[in-house]
């Protein structure tokens, strides 16, 4: 019982003297003692103290009294705004780009051919080129005003308003 007693107390008289040891020496030479320690709980927790006494000391330098700095002209402005910080400071968040999206597009026919499959190529008056990716037969001339809307799986339709026939297309031009 005096044996499982007695090594505790080393243990304690061993982590006071490590400590005290910790506070005098520099930064690299307690990540080494850190390193070297074999139970992982131990180091895990000399880390963890380090990193503590780094952080109180890296914010009691904030605290320092300013020092008086020239005004920034315009230039010196434009290069503060573009270092590195501020992009590490949006690394990860998800950037909203505003983009107007048309589910429905209203076009007037200018000509329309056939290939030797039956498929259409549709041009329109804007300069739209668009070709019929399904077999399915549909009447189109030019003249003729239609829509192309947006359908499932990035896919398009393409309808007149008074039929209720639609043919699948996709673009070319």
């Amino acid at each position: 019982m005096r044996l499982s007693f007695a090594a505790p107390t080393s243990w304690i008289a061993l982590s006071t003297l490590l400590f005290s040891l910790n506070a005098s020496a520099g930064i690299e030479q307690q990540l080494s003692q850190c390193a070297a320690k074999q139970d992982k709980l131990d180091r895990l927790i000399c880390y963890d103290k380090l990193a503590a006494k780094v952080g109180n000391k890296a914010q009691s330098s904030k605290h320092v009294a300013p020092v008086s700095k020239p005004a920034p002209t315009p230039q010196a402005a434009a290069v503060v705004a573009s270092t590195p910080a501020s992009a590490e400071a949006s690394f990860g968040k998800a950037q909203k780009v505003e983009r107007v999206e048309l589910d429905k597009v209203n076009l007037t026919v200018a000509s329309v051919q056939k290939n030797p499959h039956g498929a259409l190529t549709i041009t329109f008056n804007n300069g739209q080129v668009w070709k019929q990716s399904d077999t399915r037969r549909y009447r189109l001339k030019a003249g003729d005003k239609v829509y192309i809307e947006k359908a499932a799986l990035g896919s398009f339709l393409l309808g007149k308003d008074d039929t209720n026939a639609t043919i699948r297309v996709k673009r070319i031009d």
